[in-house]
């Protein structure tokens, strides 16, 4: 990947569009830049009256690492117009003002604003799916992934209870999600499926052509029974809890963020990008 390559990619065949994350060099690790991407590129898709299905892919060996918190194009001090939530900008704020600003615009709004989009959204992984790689993967309706694929949620390590869109008891159940969380450990792509945070599990040069016939097969239906049968899921999903239980849990993730501060260890415990690799 070269300085003047897009950091997401985004390209359409018959009624389907591609959304590709490409930084690859970092395992397509998401700085404010590739939230802002990918946020266009979904906007363009759902835009596009000819598009019916929407398809999230990561460049390269792995899908996504999670948040940039070490590589040299990291945007966290820089400001972006605010697209998810109504909140001032985090850039000249101090502290937990600063933090909680930002984070609740790129990390938890943006996956609420995706997991919304009316046209159904399906996650294509390989390789590593890493803390705010699982929300990226989360937000879409179906994950299909590749034999070799692994899933992790490792930022316990920081001190922090988990990932700031906290979906991990809906989209397992609750003892695997605090077997996730306690152990930090990686869960393989058939411990995934067994528990049903993955719809398919194929072989790696299996995996592209997989998520494209089940994205055509999905693309043959009414795109306004699509859009409502998606709705009726989140909305059960919802009533069930996840909204409130998300928001909650943001609550708690920013208490673990000013405790680190306040003794001294920086906001991300002393951790960063090389301790959370599983």
């Amino acid at each position: 990947m070269s300085a003047t390559e897009p950091v997401v990619t985004y390209r359409t065949e018959d009624r389907i569009a591609y959304v590709r994350m490409n930084r690859p060099r970092y395992r397509n690790a998401q700085n404010s830049a590739m939230t802002y991407a990918l946020d266009d590129a979904f906007q363009r898709a759902v835009e596009d009256a000819e598009i019916k299905v929407i398809v999230l892919q990561g460049s390269g060996e792995h899908f996504s690492a999670g948040h940039d918190i070490g590589t040299p194009e990291r945007d966290a001090d820089q400001s972006f117009p605010r697209r998810a939530v109504m909140h001032w900008d985090h850039v000249g704020r101090d502290g937990a003002d600063a933090r909680m600003a930002r984070e609740s615009e790129v990390y938890l709004g943006m996956c609420r604003r995706w997991r919304e989009l009316p046209k159904p959204m399906l996650a294509e992984v390989q390789g590593a799916c890493i803390a705010g790689g699982l929300m990226l993967a989360w937000a879409c309706d179906f994950i299909v992934a590749s034999e070799d694929a692994y899933f992790a949620d490792p930022v316990v390590r920081m001190g922090i209870p988990g990932v700031e869109y906290f979906a991990h008891p809906w989209v397992t159940n609750p003892r695997a999600a605090k077997e996730l969380l306690f152990t930090a450990d990686p869960i393989s792509a058939e411990r995934a499926h067994a528990l049903g945070m993955v719809n398919h599990v194929v072989p790696r040069a299996a995996l592209s052509s997989t998520t494209r016939r089940l994205a055509e097969r999905i693309s043959t239906l009414p795109a306004f029974g699509l859009s409502l049968a998606k709705r009726a899921v989140n909305l059960a999903e919802d009533a069930q809890g996840l909204r409130i239980g998300t928001e909650a849990a943001f609550g708690l993730h920013h208490v673990a963020h000013a405790h680190n501060a306040e003794i001294g260890i920086g906001a991300l415990g002393g951790v960063d990008h090389r301790d959370l690799r599983s």
